[in-house]
Parts: C-alpha cells; sequence; structure tokens
C-alpha cells in the first residue's frame, strides 16, 4: 500500500510530540541521577574531599560555558530570524504598493475617458454638429473611449489581494516583535539564572542552591518548550517553503486567474504577459465604425494592455486630424479639442506606467525576495534558536547535577566543623562555647603559670608596658600580609615575641590575665 503522508497539522503535533518526550527522558536521567547520588554513600575521608570539590567546580564552569554559547547561538538565531520576517515584510508592503498603485491607475484612467473626455466630444458634437464626417469621428473616438473602459474593467482586481497582504503585513509584524521580545527576555532569565547558581556555588549559600535548582528545573522546561516551537516553526516553514506556488494559488484563485498568477510566479522570459499581445499573434475582431471604413482592434480581455494601446493611438489620430482641419473652420472648438488631446497624453502616460507596474519582473523580484527572507534567513535563525534550546538544556541539566553535590559538600563540611576537638586551643569554635560556658579554672594550668615561675624568675625579662598599642599594630600586619588576622585561642604570657593577634574577646581576656599575673609577682609596675 501507498505511503500516506501527515498532515501539517499532525506533522507539528507529532514535533511536539517528540519534544514532550525529550523533556520527559531528560526529567527521568536527572530523576535517577539523583535518586543514585542520594542513596550511593561515599566515605568523607580528606582524601575525597577535594575531587568532590573539583569535580562540583568543573561542572559549574562547564555550565557557565555552555549557558554563554547558548546565549550567543541564541542572540544571532534571533536576529537571523528577525531580519527574514523584516525582508518578508518589506516584500509585502512594495508589492501591495505596487498592486495598489495598478488600481489607482486604472481607476484614474477610466475616470478620465468616462468623465472629461465624454463631457468635451458632447461640447464638440453640439459645435461640430454641422459637418457629418465630423461627428463621425467623434463618435468613433467616444466607441474607443469605451473600449479602453471595457478593456480597463477587465484587468484583474488587486483590491482583495491587496487587503489580503496588509492584513497579513499587520499579523506577521504583530507575531514576530512579540517573538523578538520574548526571546530576548528568555536569554536574560538564562543569564540570571546561570549568575545565581555561580552565587550559590561561591558562596556556599543553601538558600542560594535551593534557588538554583527550582530555576535550573523551570529553565529545562522552558528550554525544551522553546525547542519544541522552534523546531514546529521550522518545518511549518520549510513545508511552506517547498511549493509555495501551489499555496499562493489556492489563496487567490477566487479572485485572480491562474494564468495571471502563474505569469506572476515564474516570470519566464518564453511567457508572454496575459496583457499583452505577441508580436504577429491574432486577436479577436472588434469592428468598428470610422470615417473612412471600418476600423478592426483587439478584443481579447486577457490583452487589455493592447487594446489600451492601440485605441489610445487611434483617438489620438483622429482628435490631431480634427485639430489639423475642423479647427480653422470651427475656432470655437479650440478648446475643447486641445482638452481631449490633453487627456489623451495624460492618458498615454498613465498607459505606460500601468504597463511597467503590470510586467512581471517588478512583483516577481518582492515575490523571490519574501521567498528568500522566509525560508532561508527565518528557517536559519529557527535552527539556531533550536540549537539554543539544546545548548541551554544540556546547561541546566548540568546546574542541576551540580546543585546536590555542593548541597552534600556543604553538609560534609560542617559536620567535620561540628567534629573538631572543643579542648583544642587552636579550635575556631573554642570563641564559640567560651560564650556559653563560665569560666574554668584550667586556665592556669594549660598556660603552666606556678609550675614554670621559678624558671620565669630567673630570666628577668625587660619591663614591658602592657598597652592596646601593639596589639593592634599587630595585627594590622598581620591583616596587610595574611589577608586575614589570625587569631588565637588562649593568651600566651611572657614569651618574648611579638604580641600575638586576638580577637576582642580573647584581647580583653589577655589584658586581663596579664595584669593578674603582674599583681602576683609583683615585678612589673602597674
Amino acid at each position: 500500500a501507498a505511503d500516506c503522508p501527515l498532515s501539517p497539522s499532525q506533522s507539528l503535533l507529532f514535533l511536539g510530540l517528540v519534544a514532550a518526550v525529550c523533556l520527559g527522558l531528560n526529567l527521568l536521567f536527572l530523576t535517577v541521577y539523583l535518586i543514585c547520588l542520594c542513596c550511593c554513600k561515599r566515605d568523607q575521608d580528606p582524601e575525597t574531599k577535594r575531587p568532590h570539590s573539583c569535580c562540583v567546580i568543573w561542572m559549574a564552569v562547564a555550565a557557565g560555558l555552555i549557558c554563554c554559547a547558548a546565549v550567543g547561538v541564541g542572540f544571532y538565531g534571533n536576529s537571523e530570524t528577525n531580519d527574514g520576517v523584516f525582508q518578508l515584510l518589506y516584500a509585502l508592503d512594495h508589492a501591495n504598493q505596487t498592486l495598489t498603485g495598478i488600481d489607482s491607475l486604472v481607476a484614474a484612467t477610466t475616470l478620465q475617458m468616462e468623465g472629461g473626455l465624454e463631457q468635451h466630444l458632447a461640447r464638440l458634437n453640439e459645435l461640430l454638429a454641422s459637418r457629418g464626417d465630423y461627428v463621425q469621428t467623434l463618435k468613433f473616438t467616444q466607441q474607443l473611449a469605451g473600449s479602453i473602459v471595457l478593456q480597463l474593467q477587465g484587468l484583474p482586481a488587486w483590491r482583495g489581494v491587496s487587503a489580503d497582504l496588509t492584513e497579513l503585513s499587520g499579523q506577521v509584524a504583530y507575531v514576530e516583535y512579540y517573538r523578538w521580545l520574548a526571546y530576548l527576555l528568555f536569554f536574560i532569565l538564562v543569564l540570571t539564572v546561570c549568575l545565581l547558581a555561580c552565587l550559590g556555588l561561591a558562596k556556599h549559600s543553601r538558600c542560594l542552591l535551593v534557588m538554583m535548582l527550582c530555576c535550573g528545573l523551570l529553565m529545562l522546561i522552558l528550554s525544551w518548550a522553546s525547542m519544541a516551537v522552534d523546531t514546529a516553526a521550522a518545518v511549518g516553514t520549510s513545508d511552506f517553503c517547498v511549493a509555495p506556488d501551489k499555496f499562493i494559488m489556492n489563496q487567490t484563485d477566487d479572485e485572480i486567474s491562474a494564468e495571471v498568477v502563474h505569469y506572476y510566479l515564474y516570470c519566464d522570459q518564453s511567457l508572454s504577459s496575459p496583457f499583452q499581445q505577441v508580436q504577429g499573434g491574432r486577436a479577436s475582431p472588434l469592428v468598428l465604425p470610422g470615417a473612412g471604413g471600418s476600423v478592426t482592434v483587439p478584443h481579447s480581455p486577457p490583452q487589455a494592455l493592447t487594446v489600451f494601446q492601440r485605441s489610445l493611438t487611434t483617438m489620438q489620430i483622429q482628435i490631431q486630424g480634427l485639430i489639423q482641419y475642423a479647427l480653422p473652420l470651427f475656432p470655437t472648438a479650440e478648446k475643447d479639442l486641445l482638452g481631449v488631446q490633453q487627456l489623451l497624453n495624460s492618458s498615454e502616460t498613465s498607459l505606460h506606467q500601468l504597463t511597467a507596474l503590470l510586467d512581471c519582473r517588478g512583483l516577481h523580484k518582492d515575490y523571490l525576495d519574501g521567498l528568500i527572507g522566509i525560508c532561508y534567513d527565518s528557517v536559519e535563525g529557527l535552527l539556531y534558536l533550536g540549537l539554543f534550546s539544546l545548548l541551554a538544556a544540556a546547561a541546566f541539566s548540568t546546574v542541576i547535577c551540580a546543585a546536590p553535590r555542593a548541597w552534600k559538600q556543604l553538609a560534609g563540611r560542617d559536620r567535620d566543623y561540628d567534629d573538631m576537638d572543643e579542648e583544642d586551643p587552636f579550635n575556631p569554635q573554642a570563641r564559640r562555647i567560651a560564650t556559653h560556658r563560665p569560666p574554668r579554672g584550667q586556665l592556669r594550668s594549660f598556660c603552666s603559670y606556678s609550675s614554670s615561675l621559678g624558671s620565669q624568675s630567673s630570666l628577668h625579662p625587660p619591663a614591658q608596658t602592657v598597652s592596646n598599642a601593639p596589639v593592634s599594630e599587630y595585627m594590622n600586619q598581620a591583616v596587610l600580609f595574611g589577608g586575614n588576622p589570625r587569631y588565637e585561642n588562649v593568651p600566651l604570657i611572657s614569651r618574648g615575641s611579638p604580641p600575638p593577634t586576638y580577637s576582642p574577646s580573647m584581647r580583653a581576656t589577655y589584658l586581663a590575665v596579664t595584669d593578674e599575673h603582674v599583681r602576683h609577682r609583683g615585678d612589673f609596675p602597674a
């Protein structure tokens, strides 16, 4: 059996389902990864902490690079799509101006032939009523004018097509503006979420990590939705570009004949214009009575310009003869004869303009420009936007994978921080513990004041003045050379070295213990 191709709507629906399946597979992969990461408990030895930290860092770097590349590709694709659509809009507007110009010229020429020319001919009939041959020439001229009006009415009426093009142009411009703006905001949102992820990893903030995880999931869904929309738009546009002539013929079948549409779509040099007769071609005869017999003019509605040109030439010859022979006999007819001649010259100018507008090259160029804009630039831009969606999905998948590892690393760091010995004098938590516990008596024993009293008396250290200046100076030096002051947790008494850096609480303890030690020995002045 022959294969039955899918309709355009079914194709777009199929592409949407494919994108939904890809999103489901992506979420399933992330779910399995998170479950494996939570279930597989790894040792928290010092040897394994650094590899985990490096893994998180490299995942964050990869996500940031992929995100930046995705936004760059997205900006290029958005610009290309916008350029293609605006090229289509320009072509539609130019074609619309051409069609409007054709209708305007036809209406103006018809008005001249039916209005101004008939008024002049009616007055000339009154002035030249005494001469039968002149009256016969005026009737012949009037019949030619009626033939021109008939041929102009046989031209295609572009008013409906022009209205359709105007409506289409407005709709395309409206949709393109909001599409461009939506993608621009999407790019900004992608960069913001990527910056938030980097900030959460750098600050080791659980709140930012949670926000990063939630925003990553949201952006992942939006990325796949964007992928579905871009792919559907690209495929739908490609379907139109495969056979645009059939689509246009179906849309204009009720208003324009297939011969005219075919003439403008292909514009082949071997094809003759449906509005002009080929050299040596035959035409259906139309016999009109004349001053010296009968005149045969072509009367085929598709060849309106040929009838217009020949009829207009015959009318100019007839009026020129009247000016040459009747004007000396009837001087009062000069104004009307010159008026008829002026109208015929104006009609000839309109004929040339109408011939240029009805030529296939102008509208065919607009047709090709529109096709190039929508079928090349816009489709290329949509493909780049699809690549942006894929890269963004990969970047946010990496971010989601990195978030639990960063959370686990922060939890392990806090656990190691809490497992430190409270009795260790260099433990950073000793200061925090000291604020919750009363001072204990083993401070003296730890500093070995009584045991080292004899050795201290034999050393006879030089007299020292206890002040805040050395401590502050040493702390300032520590800040300059070390970046952050290194605080000691217990006071070191009489070690003969520069005073250590203390925290504000330990500084007060150091001064109190020093004063007590000086009063106990009585060797140093207060």
